[in-house]
């Protein structure tokens, strides 16, 4: 008999769940997270004034990157396919909202690439607005949504609860 899907075994102990039994299916899932910043970093990127260069395309690049690096930065994280990568960045009036949407057909699902996507868009955001302005934050990384797998769809409620 298998062992059940779970990252403890039967001591308690830490490890990476079996998988090899489970078929590939098609998997998608969405995160969002936001950094928050000032005016002066807002209209450094709004006119694409940042002495680092092309802010968003280096923060784009960086998390899609990212999402390909998921399994070597968690360690129960499985090695999987990321088979489709996507980073939108937008201007809000406090900051800049992030959304990143992985997708593969592999047999376990892609949550914490999505989520290690929007973390390291963050961060190379961050780094690249940092000599503007040193206050600039990350908030509000969480999971949008994920379709596929054996617990089927899931998106976040209207009003942004976790029900």
């Amino acid at each position: 008999m298998t062992e059940p899907f779970t990252p403890l075994d039967r001591s308690g102990h830490a490890r990476m769940v079996d998988v090899t039994e489970k078929q590939p299916t098609v998997r998608a899932a969405t995160a969002s997270g936001k950094v928050r910043c000032g005016p002066e970093v807002l209209a450094a990127l709004r006119d694409d004034a940042v002495p680092k260069g092309d802010a968003f395309a280096v923060a784009r690049i960086a998390g899609i990157q990212g999402a390909k690096r998921c399994a070597e930065l968690l360690p129960l994280a499985h090695v999987i396919g990321v088979h489709g990568a996507t980073v939108d960045l937008r201007l809000e009036d406090d900051g800049v909202r992030i959304e990143a949407t992985v997708r593969t057909a592999d047999r376990t699902g892609v949550e914490m690439e999505a989520f290690t996507a929007v973390s390291v868009t963050a961060l190379a955001l961050v780094d690249m607005v940092k000599g503007i302005d040193k206050a600039v934050e990350i908030d509000e990384i969480r999971l949008e949504s994920k379709t596929g797998g054996k617990s089927g769809s899931w998106h976040r409620p209207e009003g942004g609860g976790d029900e």
